[in-house]
């Protein structure tokens, strides 16, 4: 890989960035308002975001990818959820971590049969947590049981993104209990599998348009050639592909800290207070200058941790304190925001409430912003 600045975009990549901004703001953005409120995506986009190669960015080629870096996943994430944050994580989880996932840990006929599928048509989800099972990760009661030629999954799996769209699941479940996390495996579940059904779709603060649903597994039956990796190495695939998924949530908190900041300035140049534009005092100058000061330090880091990943070089540190820290920039820069736009910015007729809502989830799914600081503790003390 050449070496490139963070701050700079190579030519590809500039070009990919306004592809994925483009799409964006013309097909996505008009769409916004009315998703948020239907909770439901737009599903006549998810051929499209297909057919523009942003589901299968780093799959190779050979399986009708796109051969890009993960890099530019992150790139897709961060302008997709500058519009739209449901869209994004439709994204971020499709490349960040099940195509990932399968990249790393399936074996040859597994790609075939699967990346062939994510890169064309086929929307993935990655089903760890559980009702008791959130930062203890690996508190599984969804058991497999071996029948020989087959495993047979029980159990429940929650608050699972994409479901309602996905055909392929990534599930993790425990072969024995007393094994604790030595007995977890990873399996590829198909959505038409005998047994398995997606359940209720949670009702949520934010990122509203995202499906998120019970998944149940009632003696679902699931193929021996269908275990991801091998029995028992569950756990690992887990904890590996989370780590990479991490950055990509710092892209998409990034990408609704950027939305929000420019809706948010934007207006404060239109709005007139006491004769003049709100953006001509002082106190609201600063409150722009330092959250894109802030905006410009979560988009470096999660760049910098990006970059590792992809120069093959330890990014475990810089992933846990860019989702950290771009999680807890949103929060603030789209509260600011809401707060710029005055009364107006507690309506559902301008965008900043919506960013607001949008950004909380950062701290909290794909690792707490606790677990981020316990990760990041261990590493620095160790």
């Amino acid at each position: 890989m050449s070496h490139i600045p963070l701050t700079v975009l190579s030519e590809d990549e500039q070009l990919f960035r306004e592809s994925c901004r483009g799409f964006a703001e013309e097909h996505i953005k008009p769409l916004v308002h009315k998703m948020d409120e239907a909770a439901k995506l737009e599903h006549s986009l998810i051929p499209e975001l297909f057919n523009l190669g942003l589901m299968g960015i780093h799959i190779p080629e050979k399986f009708g990818g796109s051969e890009g870096s993960f890099f530019m996943s992150v790139l897709a994430v961060e302008e997709i959820s500058r519009v739209d944050a449901s869209f994004g994580v439709f994204v971020d989880v499709q490349n960040t971590l099940v195509n990932n996932a399968v990249l790393r840990w399936a074996t040859e006929d597994q790609k075939k049969r699967y990346l062939t599928k994510l890169a064309r048509d086929t929307v993935g989800a990655y089903a760890l947590s559980e009702a008791s099972s959130g930062s203890d990760a690996f508190a599984l009661s969804c058991r497999a049981v071996d029948q020989g030629d087959h495993f047979v999954l029980n159990g429940r799996k929650m608050w699972i993104t994409n479901a309602v769209e996905a055909g392929v699941f990534i599930v993790f479940a425990t072969l024995n209990p007393a094994d604790g996390y030595k007995g977890i495996t990873a399996f590829l579940v198909e959505r038409d599998f005998s047994g398995f059904t997606v359940g209720k779709k949670e009702d949520k603060l934010g990122i509203r348009a995202s499906s998120t649903c019970e998944l149940i597994l009632e003696d679902c039956k699931v193929p021996k050639q269908n275990v991801l990796g091998e029995p028992g190495k569950g756990y690992k695939i887990a904890i590996e592909t989370l780590n990479e998924g991490r950055i990509g949530i710092g892209a998409q908190m990034v990408g609704i800290a950027q939305g929000s900041w420019e809706a948010g300035a934007a207006y404060a140049k239109e709005r007139k207070a006491f004769g003049k534009p709100i953006s001509e005092f002082q106190g609201i100058q600063f409150q722009i200058a330092e959250t894109a000061t802030q905006i410009e330090a979560a988009r470096l880091m999660v760049y910098n941790a990006a970059r590792l990943k992809d120069a093959g070089k330890d990014f475990l540190k810089e992933a846990a304190m860019a989702k950290y820290f771009s999680s807890m920039v949103a929060e603030h820069v789209t509260s600011t925001v809401v707060e710029i736009f005055g009364g107006y910015g507690y309506t559902r007729d301008y965008p900043a409430e919506k960013f607001f809502r949008d950004s909380k989830i950062g701290k909290i799914y794909e690792g707490t912003s606790n677990m981020q600081l316990q990760t990041i503790a261990k590493y620095l003390l160790r």
